[in-house]
């Protein structure tokens, strides 16, 4: 149908799909009662005069289901580390055992849970806005495109095809969204 202009639909595929694997990385932040050393990836540390992962500063393990421990390396980082999770949000208290700070996670209730639903709502609708903004890049080259000589007929196909593919990322969003929400409301 196109054959004279083509739109890089590749392109905004891969650009959607990487509102995706941002969405699921945002999510395995989300802690749903079990012990995931992701759960540490927002948190940074001072370390060394800057702001650090904590998976740079120590081993991150988790040894079984409702604990996490951390070995830091140094051990004059150990009380910053202790520090920065208890600041991050996480409502986890750690406890000390030399170099070692260990993490048990516990039961969330329920106002928790609902809590964190909406905080992963929230991060959907970040994915939702970033796959759009990818949809609006895509129609804003296709009016170039007419303006460049397309066809009404290849600007309607091309059209059609960046919806269709802005609809199917957005539904990829939506199904996260639903599992993710069911694994935190699951007791």
């Amino acid at each position: 149908m196109a054959d004279e202009i083509e739109i890089d639909t590749k392109d905004l595929e891969r650009r959607m799909d990487g509102a995706i694997a941002a969405l699921r990385t945002e999510f395995a932040s989300l802690r749903t009662g079990r012990a995931s050393a992701s759960m540490l990836e927002p948190v940074m540390v001072d370390a060394y005069g800057q702001q650090t992962p904590i998976n740079q500063v120590g081993t991150v393990n988790v040894p079984e289901s409702r604990m996490v421990t951390i070995n830091v390396w140094d051990k004059g980082l150990v009380s910053k580390v202790e520090k920065a999770i208890r600041e991050s949000g996480l409502g986890i208290n750690p406890q000390l055992n030399g170099t070692i700070i260990m993490l048990p996670i516990p039961e969330l209730n329920e106002e928790r849970r609902r809590e964190l639903t909406k905080v992963a709502s929230h991060y959907a609708e970040n994915a939702r806005v970033a796959v759009r903004n990818v949809r609006r890049d895509g129609m804003d080259q296709i009016k170039k495109a007419k303006a460049g000589g397309m066809s009404e007929d290849d600007q309607k196909f091309w059209e059609s095809e960046v919806q269709d593919i802005t609809d199917r990322f957005i539904g990829n969003v939506d199904a996260a969204l639903e599992n993710k929400q069911s694994e935190i409301m699951q007791v």
